[in-house]
């Protein structure tokens, strides 16, 4: 037998393996119900795959609510395209960064104004969203906007079947503790810390 022979037989073998491992791991998974998906740190990304998960959802034929804190005065490309969207609700509620912004009470206001949206979304019926994205909320608990026990006593009581996705840096403990999936995105190169501007199409 030669090297590549045995090579390509090893590789058989743990790929044999491997499938085991995952269709054992399959069937055991029986759960079903909605999960909260917490996406947080400070690389880039977090908004970006929750509107991933926005496109995973339409193209199942599901309804989507979306509540865009922080960001408002951003003319994003989400902004854009994700109204139109099929069975998409898209609201935004911030009046832009905080450090631009430099209003603590304007702040607060725009975030309970988004908070009262998102309790909607969040506790509606059968007939409202499977998927609920809360776009840079952890940034509004951070700072104490809202109160984190608020977030997560409405997440609890939301329909067994309801998915939230929550992004945004510096997620609360509490709030990680609560969720089924945490994601922390984390830097190891970011285009700015060489002078690149951000750019449309790739960071708003």
């Amino acid at each position: 037998m030669t090297d590549d022979e045995t090579s390509d037989r090893a590789h058989v073998e743990r790929m044999k393996a491997t499938q085991a491992e995952v269709r054992s791991r399959v069937k055991k998974a029986v759960v079903r119900r909605g999960i909260v998906v917490v996406n947080t740190g400070d690389g880039k990304g977090k908004s970006t795959a929750a509107f991933g998960m926005v496109l995973r959802a339409v193209g199942h034929g599901q309804r989507v609510g979306i509540v865009q804190f922080i960001k408002g005065t951003w003319r994003t490309g989400e902004q854009a395209v994700l109204g139109t969207l099929p069975g998409v609700e898209h609201f935004v509620s911030g009046k832009g960064f905080t450090w631009n912004t430099q209003d603590r009470d304007k702040d607060i206001a725009s975030v309970e104004n988004g908070w009262e949206i998102a309790e909607r979304l969040l506790s509606a019926d059968d007939t409202g969203p499977h998927l609920v994205v809360l776009d840079e909320l952890n940034i509004a608990l951070s700072h104490g906007y809202l109160a984190v026990d608020r977030v997560i006593a409405a997440l609890q009581a939301r329909p067994l079947h309801r998915n939230v996705v929550i992004t945004g840096r510096r997620a609360p403990q509490e709030l990680i503790d609560a969720a089924d999936t945490v994601t922390e995105m984390t830097v190891v190169k970011h285009a700015f810390e060489a002078g690149v501007r951000a750019q449309r199409g790739v960071e708003f």
